[in-house]
């Protein structure tokens, strides 16, 4: 883990540029080149290994983009990818092989979960899901050929919590390389190499970026693993585009500020739901009533801009309440400045065996909201109008509250 000379917020803006006085422009330059010239030969060896060779290998914008994430998150290396499925699916590649095992969480983004039980089965790989919070469990899950203990923190879409000092004790005591997806978190909110987590991953596309306008993928940690990938991506070819690793940048001067105020409005929306009379239950870790409170406030500075909520009746009330709101646009994804509003059984987790989101506990009833930076009060206006749809949906139908 690296240390820290600057607070979160200046390391938004100031990333891992240097602060000595030059000339020169402020915002980071655009290589929008596939290639780079050299004088002769021996040059052209000299840079293949760089990130002025081609722009599979690496390019100087994502540079400034890696470093400036490395920075925050405090970890020795990064790596851009085109996608936060990119990254992960990359990543975990790069780290195991045909026979190895991965004991991952069941409570993860769907995607995932596909990639691990559907795709990595066909290279020789096998992945036991356990329950978030049991260490025991995770522990029985260890096999001699274990390689890879993956995590999600906050999960997608329940947004439970993960005790990473748990979690990381374990991986150390059996030999075993640690990843989490911290897309939710970012490290305005947690940085998990401080807990001593091995590799975090993120779709920096939500809030990295946080303007839902590029795609992208980061991988950060200790320099070994993250060389062992680089490897990969190069092969794979699933790097990200220069202009968008400048648009990234630009995204990242904001983020401490953008999360924050998601951070304080999501609180005080989870907290307007929990009263509500249609609401049965609330998914948002800084409620005293959800079930990883004390670890949420142990290891966060704060809880994020996602939260869940279940709303009485069926699923075609919920997706009622969602189609009835309009500041909370129906889209999926996550993560930027507009609040979004999406149900995770049609979209994130809609290929998934209705057995394991039984377990996961993702209902038809759940909706998940992406918090932006809209005024709370006009938030919480649009949600209580699109919830009054339940009560008219009853008096229609002459059934008494």
């Amino acid at each position: 883990m690296k240390k820290h000379e600057f607070r979160q917020e200046t390391e938004a803006v100031h990333g891992g540029t240097s602060l000595a006085k030059k000339n020169g422009p402020l915002a980071a330059p655009i290589y929008q080149t596939s290639t780079f010239e050299v004088t002769d030969m021996q040059e052209q060896v000299r840079a293949t290994p760089t990130d002025s060779y081609y722009t599979r290998y690496g390019n100087p914008t994502n540079t400034a983009a890696e470093e400036a994430i490395a920075e925050l998150e405090g970890t020795e290396a990064a790596l851009l990818f085109s996608s936060g499925m990119a990254a992960i699916t990359t990543s975990i590649l790069a780290l195991v092989k045909a026979g190895d095992h991965i004991v991952a969480q069941r409570d993860i983004y769907g995607g995932v979960i596909r990639f691990l039980s559907q795709w990595l089965p066909k290279l020789g790989i096998e992945t036991t899901f356990v329950d978030t919070n049991d260490i025991e469990q995770h522990a029985g899950a260890i096999r001699p050929n274990t390689k890879l203990l993956h995590i999600e923190s906050p999960t997608n879409p329940t947004v439970r919590v993960v005790d990473l000092q748990k979690i990381t004790a374990l991986a150390r005591k059996r030999g075993l390389i640690t990843t989490i997806d911290s897309t939710f978190a970012t490290p305005i909110n947690c940085r998990p190499t401080e807990w001593g987590i091995d590799l975090v991953l993120h779709s920096g596309t939500k809030y990295f970026g946080g303007h839902a306008d590029i795609m992208c993928g980061i991988a950060t940690g200790r320099r070994d693993l993250i060389e062992q990938i680089h490897h990969l991506r190069t092969t794979l070819g699933c790097c990200m585009d220069p202009h968008a690793a400048f648009l990234l940048l630009r995204g990242i001067k904001t983020l401490a500020v953008r999360v924050e105020r998601q951070n304080e409005n999501a609180l005080r929306i989870a907290e307007f739901l929990s009263q509500h009379p249609k609401v049965t239950r609330v998914h948002y870790p800084l409620l005293k009533k959800h079930p990883d409170y004390a670890i949420a406030k142990k290891q966060m500075a704060g809880a994020g801009g996602v939260l869940s909520f279940e709303v009485e009746g069926t699923g075609a009330d919920a997706c009622r309440v969602a189609e009835a709101l309009n500041l909370f646009t129906l889209a999926p994804s996550l993560g930027g400045v507009d609040s979004l509003v999406t149900i995770p059984v049609l979209t994130s987790h809609y290929l998934i065996d209705p057995e394991l989101l039984k377990k996961m506990g993702v209902t038809e009833q759940m909706i998940r909201l992406s918090v932006g930076v809209e005024h709370v009060g006009d938030l919480i206006a649009d949600l209580e109008k699109g919830l009054a749809v339940l009560t008219r949906t009853r008096e229609h139908l002459g059934v008494a509250d």
